[in-house]
């Protein structure tokens, strides 16, 4: 994420945040995200040097006029004007980091050999939320590398109890065995 997408989406969340709409924009915001990356056409479309500023806004406007918060429409009209519409997965990364932060919520991704069932889900999510006192948004993704074991990263921290990170460990305390 770059510096830009950090401003911008951070001063939409204040903007947001002081109207109380920050759950709605959130929502809004991430949809015009798959919205663009669903329609690859359209954004190359927007990013035409060759279109005036007014056509660019006017497509926005009939793109998502009346269906989002003026604030979303207003926006992706900044970014379109500045040459920044491609910043806007950035934009919605610093947003969501914002409100988790403000909400008290806590994003971690896992890796894992096998797929969790539900429970094992939801143990992970209560014994995180018991750690970290915050709320857990939890994405689980199989990693067919991994031997056994679950590897978590959050908050820009990993956390690897996997098998391999476990025989890594040990061959480091027999490697410092002197004999």
């Amino acid at each position: 994420m770059t510096e830009q997408a950090k401003r911008y989406g951070g001063s939409l969340f204040e903007l947001a945040a002081e109207e109380q709409l920050d759950d709605r924009i959130l929502g809004e915001l991430d949809g015009a995200v798959s919205c663009f990356a669903d329609n690859e056409e359209y954004f190359r479309l927007l990013a035409l040097p060759s279109l005036s500023h007014a056509i660019r806004r006017g497509l926005l406007d009939e793109a998502f006029g009346g269906q989002v918060h003026p604030y979303v429409v207003n926006f992706l009209k900044l970014l379109c004007d500045e040459g920044l519409l491609r910043e806007l997965p950035g934009c919605a990364q610093a947003y969501r980091e914002r409100y988790n932060q403000a909400h008290g919520i806590v994003q971690v991704k896992a890796a894992s050999a096998v797929p969790l069932d539900e429970a094992t889900r939801a143990r992970l999510t209560e014994k995180l939320k018991a750690v970290t006192g915050k709320q857990i948004e939890l994405t689980v993704t199989v990693d067919p590398t991994l031997l056994g074991g679950i590897r978590l990263d959050m908050d820009g921290m990993r956390l690897d109890g996997t098998v391999r990170a476990r025989l890594d460990g040990i061959r480091a305390g027999l490697d410092s065995l002197t004999l």
